[in-house]
């Protein structure tokens, strides 16, 4: 059934879903709590193509995937207001025994 639900993204546009994974202290205790891993995705990334988006480029099982939407702070510099982005985060749920390696060596 995977199979079927893959072939209905664009390839590209699942390349481009994953924005960067996400190091924090909160990332680092779900990652060993819950064999989850944290990813900052597109604002209009939807569930199904974040966990075809993982399964595609690291070639692991996703249980499940929940998604984050945080709001961007606004912030000062002296006159000028600015605001930080907003973030859409997604905690990917890795199945039982998968492991996902992003520290940079090769597997």
């Amino acid at each position: 059934m995977s199979q079927i639900k893959q072939t209905q993204f664009d390839e590209g546009r699942l390349m481009q879903v994953l924005v960067a994974p996400i190091v924090s202290e909160k990332a680092t205790m779900v990652a060993e709590k819950s064999n989850a891993v944290t990813f900052k995705v597109l604002q209009d990334a939807t569930k199904p193509e974040i966990k075809a988006a993982v399964e595609l480029m690291f070639k692991v099982e996703v249980q499940g995937v929940s998604v984050v939407n945080t709001k961007g702070k606004t912030k000062r510099f002296g006159k000028s207001v600015g605001r930080r982005d907003n973030v859409r985060k997604a905690y990917v749920t890795l199945k039982a025994g998968q492991e996902l390696n992003l520290s940079g060596e090769a597997a």
